[in-house]
């Protein structure tokens, strides 16, 4: 399986930001899809799920509201927007197999996010 994350960059608090996975090396209609974030120092978070037709979708309280995410089969590309951003939501990004996915392998970059006051 092989992902490139896209889209993320330095955005002032109450910004918005729209993350893009792209996978390949699998068939991403038979799985169910999560994106996570990794702050300095601390361990992976889950931030959010979808399912195989995109049709369920779930969320971190954290995020809950201001994030959205969807999914394009065709495509094999997952998204990520997300409105309203804090301080609080500065890390690495990456999406995950599974509806609670938060598992970043060695060497997985992820497309950093990071928001300023």
């Amino acid at each position: 399986a092989h992902y490139e994350e896209s889209g993320g960059g330095l955005v002032q608090a109450g910004g918005t930001l729209t993350l893009t996975c792209k996978t390949s090396g699998f068939t991403l209609v038979n799985y169910d899809m999560s994106w996570a974030r990794q702050a300095p120092g601390k361990g992976p978070e889950w931030v959010s799920g979808v399912n195989t037709e995109g049709s369920r979708t779930s969320y971190a309280n954290s995020v809950k509201g201001r994030f959205t995410i969807s999914r394009n089969n065709v495509v094999n590309e997952l998204y990520l927007q997300m409105n309203n951003l804090t301080i609080e939501d500065t890390g690495v990004y990456f999406c995950a197999k599974g509806l609670r996915g938060r598992t970043r392998e060695p060497g997985r970059q992820g497309t950093q996010v990071t928001v300023s006051a």
